[in-house]
């Protein structure tokens, strides 16, 4: 049963350590650098994606056109407040957004949050095994498990993090690459 939370537990993270590294800007656009993007849309806050058709007509441009035109001004000021480095030009139907060439220097610091992520998605491994040790520990306190299972399963739930972390080492070293090649 452990086994089974555990690797739940760890695929939540790989998806996680995905979906961050989806939205790092690469220097070729990607719908994920602003599909998470929160805008108000008529007093609540709804994900661009769900308001607007967005798409990638050009390898360094991305156009969101919303389905509600009255929406525009909201979706630029959204985009302008989150951050991203980009400049949107509103031409009162579209947004387009050209993403600029990445220098040298700001692809070192996206390479540091790669590392970032993928350090994180570690730590979520570790303490993942923490707590299935803790429940086979427990089993066997319990009667549940005999001591050789425990240490059956303590090996088996090892095997599945050193699983994991290969993993995410691979993601990694594949973003970073992307990251850097101009």
């Amino acid at each position: 049963m452990a086994i089974n939370q555990l690797k739940d537990k760890m695929e939540k993270a790989m998806d996680y350590l995905h979906q961050e590294y989806g939205k790092l800007q690469t220097g070729r656009a990607s719908s994920a650098l602003v599909d998470g993007i929160m805008v108000d849309n008529y007093g609540s806050l709804m994900p661009l994606k769900n308001i607007a058709n967005i798409s990638i007509p050009e390898a360094k441009q991305i156009v969101i056109q919303p389905w509600d035109r009255n929406m525009v001004v909201a979706i630029e000021k959204a985009i302008t407040n989150a951050n991203l480095g980009l400049n949107p030009q509103n031409d009162g139907a579209v947004i387009r957004l050209i993403l600029p060439l990445l220098t040298e220097e700001r692809r070192k610091e996206i390479v540091k949050m790669v590392h970032k992520y993928a350090e994180d998605a570690r730590i979520s491994f570790r303490n993942s095994r923490h707590d299935a040790i803790n429940i086979v520990k427990n089993q066997e306190k319990e009667g549940e498990i005999t001591e050789d299972d425990l240490k059956s399963h303590e090996k088996e739930i090892q095997k599945l993090v050193d699983e994991y972390n290969k993993k995410a080492e691979e993601a990694s070293k594949h973003k970073e690459i992307d990251v850097m090649t101009v």
